[in-house]
């Protein structure tokens, strides 16, 4: 029996080595894999001893020969095969423990030129795997080192023999090769892909698994989290989270993190997003060297606070100890009880206030999540029943709105207006949003009309909707939504644009006394 090595990952190998050497598995390896073997005190046959052709164009070629191939290939019992290896002395191969060069990693760690990235494109592993995995039924192919220890003790079940491993083990192992070669090329592939392609005729994605749910959408439901492995945008927001207390996350946990998180790092001024459902129950933003902990006062009181408890807290600044002393004590509005939240995610804690945060609840959610680029363009990946819907990211911007009314907007009203724009982007469809003083008072989501969603603004707001500005997240078909919002008490409104009834609304609004301004884009969220 023989096993060949050649592990960029070398984790584990010495001790994997020796187990096989124990079994009585002869030891093959590449280079810096053999010295890794030697410096544990065993013997190895290098490649190019067992081939009898050098490693040659620098490394290119190790492990491409007959010799190699032929005695992963050949079909043990096949008369045909077992004469061919017998003629041409070619010996047999029985596990093959391989993993690739660190692409990725090389890619993303900073700006290589193409002529060093095409030199972390390994070719002699991937083959060997392919190999391998391709002839499952007699050989083992091994690419990960925590499988190490299990192989090891299904090989001594087996009395060292790799082909008395069960079907099923071989099955999975071979899966599990595969994979690590798609994932791999899938990285290359994107890579190499043209900027101005993001739609390729055959698209993979490459993720990694960080970890199994407790639960997905509801509890009779299985889950997992897996983290977006790119080249071209590093692991960001909650793909890189880390989490630092509570409760395990649930499914429903990283849809509502990854909605607040993404909502506050849509600001680049300070920013407090606390999500219920996906959707934001409350909203402030600040000015450069604002109180996050006032903020979070001010989102609390004037929003939806009641829609708030049990929710999800996000801020794209630093939290200090006394954002955290007002994330543990504030009381709930009017109710005279703390306020219980299941996540708080942001780009850091000072040490104090983390360790304070821990003591509010043993169950709180505490997660830290790089900001990278949050307005940087991306894949956005979705699933429908048999297929995937791919588009890319809705990039806010610094759009100029163009006044269709009479009455002309104040630029304290256009910077609510910029805030209420951005927040429609994160509502579901449709889409209606009232912000005053930059702090989110109204929201309505998800409501198959627009006006609709404009009621439910009003109700929640009350008085406060006095001298607010409303925006929704595309065009108002019928002046019914400018009615609704003037009658609030809000003095502009933003859409759109492009209704064949538009005349109608810029005649309501003339009429009713507000501005109403188009931004020319559409912010669907469904």
């Amino acid at each position: 029996m023989r096993a060949i090595l050649a592990v960029y990952d070398k984790r584990g190998v010495a001790d994997f080595a020796r187990g096989l050497h124990e079994l009585g598995i002869e030891l093959v390896a590449t280079g810096g894999t053999a010295r890794t073997i030697t410096e544990a005190g065993l013997d190895v046959t290098e490649v190019a001893d067992l081939t009898g052709s050098p490693e040659m164009l620098g490394g290119r070629v190790k492990t491409l020969h007959p010799k190699v191939h032929g005695g992963i290939l050949y079909r043990r019992g096949l008369a045909e095969d077992e004469a061919e290896v017998e003629r041409y002395e070619i010996p047999s191969i029985d596990i093959v423990a391989s993993n690739l060069y660190p692409f990725i990693e090389t890619i993303t760690a900073g700006s290589p030129s193409l002529g060093d990235a095409l030199e972390q494109i390994d070719i002699g592993g991937p083959t060997l795997i392919r190999a391998a995995a391709k002839n499952h039924p007699w050989v083992l192919p091994v690419v990960d080192p925590d499988d190490y220890d299990a192989i090891l003790e299904a090989l001594r079940a087996a009395n060292g023999d790799p082909a008395g491993v069960t079907a099923e083990v071989r099955r999975r192992l071979a899966a599990k090769a595969f994979q690590h070669v798609a994932h791999y090329d899938t990285a290359v592939a994107e890579y190499l892909r043209a900027d101005d392609d993001p739609f390729p005729a055959q698209l993979t994605v490459a993720a990694t698994r960080r970890e199994e749910l407790r639960y997905a959408e509801n509890p009779h439901q299985r889950g997992a989290f897996y983290r977006h492995d790119s080249v071209r945008v590093p692991a960001e927001g909650l793909g890189g989270f880390e989490q630092h207390h509570g409760k395990q996350m649930s499914y429903v946990n990283f849809l509502d993190a990854d909605a607040a998180y993404n909502l506050a790092c849509d600001f680049d001024d300070p920013a407090i997003a606390i999500i219920k459902h996906t959707n934001p129950a409350c909203f402030a933003l600040g000015d450069e060297g604002s109180s996050v902990a006032a903020l979070y006062e001010r989102a609390l009181s004037e929003g939806d606070h009641l829609s708030a408890y049990g929710g999800i807290v996000a801020t794209n600044r630093i939290v200090d100890m006394e954002f955290a002393t007002a994330l543990r004590d504030v009381l709930s509005p009017g109710a005279g009880t703390r306020m219980f939240y299941e996540i708080v995610v942001a780009p850091g804690y000072e040490p104090d206030a983390l360790e304070h945060l821990k003591k509010k609840s043993k169950d709180l959610r505490i997660l830290t999540a790089p900001l990278g680029e949050p307005r940087r363009a991306r894949l956005e990946v979705r699933s429908v029943r048999g297929g995937l819907l791919v588009q890319d990211s809705d990039v806010s911007d610094d759009r100029e709105f163009k006044v269709v009314s009479e009455r002309q907007p104040s630029e304290a009203e256009l910077a609510d207006l910029r805030a209420a724009w951005i927040i429609c982007k994160h509502v579901k469809s449709n889409a209606v949003a009232f912000v005053k003083g930059r702090v989110l008072i109204g929201m309505g989501a998800g409501q198959p009309n627009r006006v609709g969603s404009a009621e439910l603004c009003r109700e929640q707001a009350g008085e406060r909707a006095q001298g607010a500005v409303a925006a929704t997240d595309a065009l108002i078909p019928f002046p019914d939504t400018v009615e609704v919002c003037a009658a609030a008490g809000c003095t502009v409104v933003a859409h759109t644009g492009g209704s064949i009834r538009d005349d109608e609304s810029v005649a309501a609004a003339n009429e009713l006394g507000v501005s109403l301004v188009v931004t020319g884009v559409r912010h669907f969220r469904h």
